[in-house]
């Protein structure tokens, strides 16, 4: 089996007074672990990377990274808008130790193909860790063409990809293009078991920071080829899935596992905002029916 394949689990951040809850990351991970977690990514969308300082960053993945010790692929979140912030991050990862880097397609500036290809080709020329790209363009704007992914898997250190268009044609065209040994994994928990069955490798998923069992369970019956088992689970885990987005991500997310006991405070930063009272009770019974509550 490949080192990063599976349900990988895009972190939460905890934060208590704003500040990172270091005890509360570190049990989150411990427990995403001991239900069988294929992988984590610190510092990802759902790690709301996007409001979280450099040096805030820089602690998160040095903390992930000597948490986890070795028992699973540690994959930071190294996305940014400047190339250059891009190759800092990724140098920093490094130095923590990370195994990996996952590296965000540029939101908001609009970069063309050819812009988006010099873009991870300098990240990948400056800094010597494997690079998974994330195409997420709901979130981007910009959608990263299967073309130029095919063109950046070429480059040596640029293993695979995050694809999050929601889109099996796309993730089609992405495996059909790419060399046999790139990773595709989806990024939508939607098109995980469907991703699998058509070359992927598995996901990088919100739904495994509140259900890590199920989720691990999923793709180890997707991997294995036990259709009918995978299906079972993907539709017992399906109200779970869409919850997860009943308010933006990670609101759900973060007010799921602290629902569970798993943190003490489940807010976000700002702009993002506390969970209303209709994704509260979709997300409720959502858990209730999977077993969680």
């Amino acid at each position: 089996m490949e080192k990063y394949h599976g349900a990988i689990v895009a972190i939460v951040t905890p934060f208590i007074n704003n500040k990172i809850d270091e005890q509360g990351l570190v049990d989150l991970i411990n427990f995403q672990i001991e239900n069988g977690t294929h992988g984590i990514v610190p510092c990802g969308t759902t790690g709301e990377s996007a409001t979280v300082s450099f040096d805030e960053h820089k602690r998160i993945i040095e903390l992930t990274v000597k948490t986890v010790a070795g028992r699973v692929p540690v994959i930071a979140g190294t996305g940014a808008n400047s190339t250059a912030e891009s190759i800092d991050l990724a140098k920093s990862a490094k130095a923590s130790g990370a195994d990996a880097t996952l590296s965000v397609v540029p939101y908001y500036n609009k970069p063309s193909q050819e812009g988006l290809y010099q873009h991870f080709k300098a990240i990948a020329e400056a800094v010597d860790i494997p690079v998974i790209l994330y195409n997420v363009p709901s979130r981007t704007v910009t959608n990263m063409l299967p073309e130029t992914v095919a063109r950046l898997a070429e480059l040596e250190n640029i293993i695979g990809i995050k694809e999050a268009s929601a889109s099996l044609q796309q993730i089609s065209e992405i495996i059909r293009q790419c060399p046999d040994d790139f990773i595709v994994l989806s990024g939508d928990d939607f098109t995980s078991m469907p991703t699998v069955f058509i070359g992927g490798k598995g996901v990088i998923s919100v739904t495994s920071n509140v259900h890590p069992r199920g989720m691990a369970d999923l793709m180890e019956a997707a991997l294995s080829g036990d259709i009918k088992k995978a299906n079972e689970i993907h539709y017992s885990l399906f109200p779970l899935m869409t919850s997860m987005f009943a308010a933006p991500n990670p609101v759900p997310a973060k007010k799921g596992v602290e629902l569970m006991g798993k943190i003490k405070n489940g807010l976000p930063r700002l702009p993002l905002t506390e969970i209303d009272d209709k994704a509260l009770q979709t997300l409720k019974g959502a858990m209730k029916d999977a077993g969680l509550l």
